[in-house]
């Protein structure tokens, strides 16, 4: 009988995946060999992805919940693979994700921090070396996020780019993070995010008051079918909700918050001071 190698589960992400693929595999009586079949791989790849010689892909992890009888349930391996990926594990993220890559338009509402589809890669770093420095999450984790933001940053850059419309909170251009020279080149990126012919960015100013129809974080998504979805996140939870009469307040919420906001000039404008601030 062939050596079995041992396998460490605490060594990555993707040796967990590996090292539970392999246990529930064996629980269920199935050898490399009859899982190949139902799987469509071979009993070499299975192997490979188990002993973490080879990395899982999205349709390894769904075609293994189908032979498994895993599909849709709790320890589906795809939605192992979807916070491996990501390394943000927070409920509905992923499935975000995937839609907002389709998505025809986006739109997006942060409070305190720049939303991360504007992020600089400095500054999405310190974010997580942060979280990192409070035990939050590992360094490993870390890392993975920002790939994974590079990633999802660079998906909206196709053909047909979306329409994406910002709107941001004072808060988030004045709260410096990472020092002056990060938040002078994160501000810079702002002003050429406004210059875009697929954008809109404008800024919820301090003096709105009690006029700001959001006080949370939303992302809103329009589908090419038109149909309209919105993600929020709690500190510890996501919600991704697909509900006609609790997404379309949002979407009116958006827009009135869109009518009482500084117009794209008037916040260029603004992030322009700030930055005079950095400097």
């Amino acid at each position: 009988m062939a050596n079995v190698k041992e396998l460490n589960p605490e060594e990555s992400l993707q040796a967990a995946f590996g090292y539970r693929f392999r246990k529930v595999r064996e629980a269920r009586g199935l050898t490399q060999d009859e899982l190949a079949i139902p799987m469509a791989y071979s009993s070499q790849h299975i192997s490979a992805v188990e002993t973490s010689r080879k990395r899982p892909t999205l349709r390894f992890a769904r075609n293994g919940d189908r032979a498994l009888g895993l599909t849709g349930t709790a320890e589906a391996f795809e939605r192992e693979f979807r916070e491996m990926e990501t390394g943000i594990l927070l409920e509905g993220f992923p499935e975000y994700v995937e839609l907002e890559g389709r998505a025809v338009e986006i739109r997006v509402f942060e409070v305190g921090i720049i939303p991360g589809l504007l992020q600089t890669p400095e500054y999405a770093r310190v974010l997580v070396d942060n979280a990192v420095h409070r035990g939050a999450i590992t360094r490993e984790k870390a890392d993975e996020r920002v790939v994974f933001l590079a990633k999802r940053q660079a998906a909206l850059a196709r053909d047909l780019p979306p329409m994406v419309l910002v709107v941001i909170d004072e808060s988030c251009i004045r709260r410096t993070v990472g020092g002056a020279e990060v938040m002078d080149a994160q501000l810079q990126r702002l002003i050429e995010f406004a210059a875009l012919p697929n954008t809109m960015l404008q800024i919820a100013p301090y003096d709105m008051g009690e006029h700001r129809t959001l006080d949370r974080p939303i992302n809103l998504l329009t589908l090419a079918d038109r149909s309209v979805l919105a993600y929020a996140e709690s500190q510890t939870q996501g919600h991704l909700d697909r509900e006609n009469a609790s997404v379309v307040p949002l979407l009116t919420a958006y827009h009135q918050l869109q009518a009482t906001a500084l117009s794209q000039a008037a916040s260029v404008d603004m992030i322009k001071q700030a930055r005079k601030g950095t400097s």
